[in-house]
């Protein structure tokens, strides 16, 4: 008999970090705009898209969508494992009491239920399934406002290159001075933490 296969996935969170090196990669190629000027000439910024977008309210409305979408289809996907399971069981329990040809219907029954959780969990979770699909659909308003805003900073800055410093881009040294998230926040209309507490000191 087939063993009873884990539907242990990602949760939504982990697959929207797809969207955050999209994006990165957007960011670059939209501000490198094909400039050759020498390095010392240049002026690099970096952002880490990863803390911005957890400072945007509409990135938490998104991965609370998600994680909804997910708890539902993953009980879905319980309870085909309970019809499997409850199969298995009943055949065990009468396998000597079935002809060789009732044995082989009632397999061929659990291994029908057991694909049809492979297909849902493929539908729902798979590289192209339906969480991927509806997290790169909501998210995409979301990047191109950050792009946009991005953009802007280093257009008014006069940055000639802006990296992500989010976990898919390695730095090994990066100076304070030229971390642009709070320019990219307040040109997105973010007020930070931080923010706000600074401008409770100063009053």
């Amino acid at each position: 008999m087939p063993n009873q296969t884990s539907d242990a996935r990602p949760r939504p969170r982990r697959r929207v970090l797809g969207g955050r090196v999209l994006l990165a990669a957007v960011v670059l190629m939209a501000l490198w705009g094909g400039r050759t000027p020498a390095w010392a000439q240049q002026k690099i910024g970096y952002v880490d898209t990863e803390t911005i977008l957890e400072e945007l309210p509409e990135y938490t409305s998104v991965q609370q969508k998600l994680n909804k979408l997910e708890d539902q289809w993953r009980a879905e996907i319980k309870e085909q494992k309970k019809t499997v399971q409850k199969l298995r069981d009943e055949y065990q329990a009468s396998e000597l009491l079935y002809t060789e040809e009732e044995r082989e219907q009632k397999r061929d029954a659990i291994e029908q239920a057991q694909r049809k959780v492979e297909r849902l969990r493929e539908r729902y979770f798979g590289p192209d399934g339906r969480l991927y699909t509806r997290q790169k659909k909501l998210m995409r308003p979301i990047q191109k406002r950050v792009l946009s805003a991005t953009e802007e900073v280093a257009t008014e800055e006069g940055y000639d290159y802006v990296f992500d410093k989010s976990k898919k881009m390695l730095f090994l040294y990066a100076r304070e001075e030229h971390n642009l998230n709070g320019q990219v926040l307040e040109a997105l209309g973010i007020t930070t933490n931080q923010d706000r507490r600074s401008d409770a000191e100063g009053s």
